[in-house]
């Protein structure tokens, strides 16, 4: 049965801690609830994209004109799994701005990372925009385990921040790899100008996929002068909270992220959003063109909750 907006949204205005209490026993219904994977991120190409996502540093559309840089040598994306999987990340995610890559060889230089990083011992993720059929089956057997394609936001409000692409686009995407056997991370980012019934409906939306997504990371928006959105009003913390129990109960057997923005949370909305079912968290210093917690800072915050990191798992 495919879940409704108007179920998701009685479950997200429940009583707070009947609320977090609920997605609690979800949670450890399905996950060890002491213990989160972490993840490391690097952007491999960044800026210069040509779509016009108004909360994104990189597209030339913007006001932020973040410099294009062109895409990092092989040995510095090794050299940065490595130091991440040394912070305890088992697994790296490697990013490229743009629709699409723009060459053959880009996506080749991709593979190899893909094949690199694997043999590591770390699962992989990467996010390339859209991808073709060919395409997704190469990245399978270049040892890809993850795909990000974030749905960003609501069916209703996607076009009121993007014009250069489709929400269509972005599922056939997701669609695609898929059916290439990949598992798939998606999710969305929260505070560009939407409600909570936006926030409730990506969340309906991802549930109800023919497959819900692996991992799902929850993005707070992290505002850069000069973007569309810079001077939309933030989520509130509560609510935040609220999103992701909402997440864990609608699809129970997924990764719930805190992604971008965790900086900006105090250590107890942490816990209370770990306690509610997020599971998963990037070690990154840098979150692409964002700041993320500082070194050290989840070490002493894991310690404080018992918290323990997720060993790699046989996806």
């Amino acid at each position: 049965m495919k879940n409704t907006f108007e179920k998701a949204k009685e479950i997200f205005n429940y009583p707070f801690f009947k609320l977090i209490r609920m997605a609690h026993e979800v949670h450890i219904e399905n996950f060890d609830g002491q213990r989160v994977q972490i993840s490391g991120i690097l952007s491999v190409k960044t800026g210069g994209c040509s779509e016009d996502c108004a909360y994104c540093a990189q597209s030339i559309r913007n006001g932020s004109k973040f410099p294009k840089q062109p895409m990092l040598s092989l040995e510095t994306v090794v050299a940065a799994a490595k130091e991440a999987k040394d912070r305890g990340a088992n697994r790296f995610c490697m990013s490229t701005s743009g629709r699409c890559l723009s060459s053959e060889m880009e996506f080749d230089e991709i593979c190899k990372m893909i094949g690199k990083v694997k043999s590591l011992g770390m699962e992989t993720c990467v996010t390339l925009g859209m991808v073709s059929e060919e395409q997704a089956v190469r990245l399978k057997q270049s040892g890809l385990d993850y795909y990000n394609h974030n749905v960003d936001t609501s069916p209703d409000f996607y076009g009121k921040i993007v014009s250069t692409h489709s929400i269509d686009d972005r599922i056939r995407t997701i669609t695609v790899v898929q059916n290439a056997g990949i598992n798939i991370c998606s999710g969305g980012i929260v505070g560009i100008g939407e409600t909570n019934d936006d926030r409730i409906k990506m969340l309906v939306l991802l549930a109800n996929l023919k497959v819900p997504p692996r991992c799902v990371p929850i993005n707070k928006l992290v505002k850069i002068p000069g973007t569309r959105v810079d001077d939309s009003h933030p989520i509130d913390d509560f609510d935040f909270v609220r999103l992701i129990a909402l997440a864990r109960i609608l699809m129970p057997r997924s990764y719930v992220k805190i992604a971008a923005g965790r900086n900006t949370f105090a250590d107890g909305i942490q816990a209370l959003c770990i306690f509610a079912g997020a599971n998963a968290l990037f070690s990154s210093e840098k979150l692409l063109t964002v700041d993320n917690v500082k070194d050290g800072t989840d070490k002493n915050l894991f310690a404080r909750l018992d918290i323990q990191l997720e060993q790699l798992s046989n996806v």
